[in-house]
């Protein structure tokens, strides 16, 4: 285990050297520059600008004066917030990206852990077709589709939540529930497949002819082999709250991480861009890693090999 543990880490330090770089350059490698849009400034303007933030320093010292600061927590500053650096963005917007992400995980998880296993007890009966039938929907409308239907019935028609901003609990609930409405299909209908395919195995016919209680056979002995799945999904599942936020936190004008990358590509802000983008990519390989460890722990015949492929010893 210690091996495994060791490994899966070297990995990730790996994992997050290669995207720091290759999101650095791939945003030098973009015509033009942060100042292109402004309209007739002077020449003299522009070349202060370029040497006050250290753009016209060669390529490979920018490089390494940014792998600096990133492990000095210093991103350096915004382009286009005058005053505020990267990290300041970071610390005001992260805890209402996460607090949005982490409504939007335990709505999708209990959602769709509670159909998937009703709908696999009731197999080929009407909570069955339910449970199909809304997976159907809930992958195939676009979240930020089904977040403008919540904003126009639940707030303009009904009156019920804030129709924007994010001030109060109730201004969360809405883009959790658009933001959790594509996941909770997906492991509901998961979810479903696995406890049925369990709930064929040996092992829990031979603790029905014992005479256990439906209860105590799925939460007993079934639950815990047929959430694997799940389990491995939470890693694309926690990359899609955090990149489906994007488009959430636009609609719904929520002053997260988002809105801050949204705002930051539009005025090429490169500083902000590249702190952000690493720094998503940094909580995505992290929460992968703990994943990894997780999903071991559960199950200590599992070896996972790689992001896609897992193989029983």
């Amino acid at each position: 285990m210690l091996k495994y543990f060791f490994k899966k880490l070297v990995i990730c330090f790996l994992s997050l050297f290669l995207v720091m770089s290759v999101t650095f350059f791939l945003m030098k490698a973009i015509p033009g520059d942060p100042f292109s849009s402004e309209q007739n400034m002077p020449k003299e303007v522009l070349k202060s600008l370029n040497m006050h933030y250290g753009l016209d320093k060669p390529l490979l010292y920018q490089y390494i004066k940014y792998l600096k600061g990133f492990f000095t927590f210093d991103l350096g500053p915004s382009l286009l917030y005058e005053g505020r650096t990267v990290f300041e963005i970071i610390k005001d917007g992260l805890p209402i990206t996460m607090m949005l992400g982490f409504e939007a995980l335990i709505i999708s998880l209990s959602s769709g852990l509670i159909l998937g296993t009703i709908a696999a007890i009731k197999k080929d009966k009407w909570q069955s077709t339910f449970v199909s039938i809304f997976a159907i929907i809930g992958i195939s409308v676009p979240n930020f589709l089904f977040a403008s239907l919540l904003q126009y019935f639940f707030a303009m028609k009904l009156h019920l939540f804030p129709i924007a901003r994010f001030e109060s609990f109730l201004h969360s609930i809405l883009p959790s529930v658009a933001l959790a409405s594509l996941p909770s299909a997906y492991i509901a209908r998961l979810m479903k497949t696995s406890m049925i395919e369990v709930l064929s195995k040996d092992y829990i016919k031979t603790a029905r002819a014992k005479g256990l209680s439906t209860f105590h056979v799925i939460f007993k002995h079934a639950f815990k082999n047929a959430i694997l799945p799940v389990v491995s999904y939470l890693g694309p599942l926690t990359a899609h709250v955090l990149t489906g936020s994007f488009v959430i936190e636009k609609i719904f004008s929520i002053p997260g991480i988002g809105m801050w990358l949204v705002s930051s590509i539009s005025a090429r802000d490169y500083p902000v861009i590249i702190g952000l983008s690493v720094f998503y990519s940094f909580i995505l390989i992290i929460i992968m890693f703990f994943l990894d460890i997780i999903y071991k722990l559960i199950d200590p015949r599992i070896e996972i090999d790689n992001a896609s492929r897992q193989s029983v010893r």
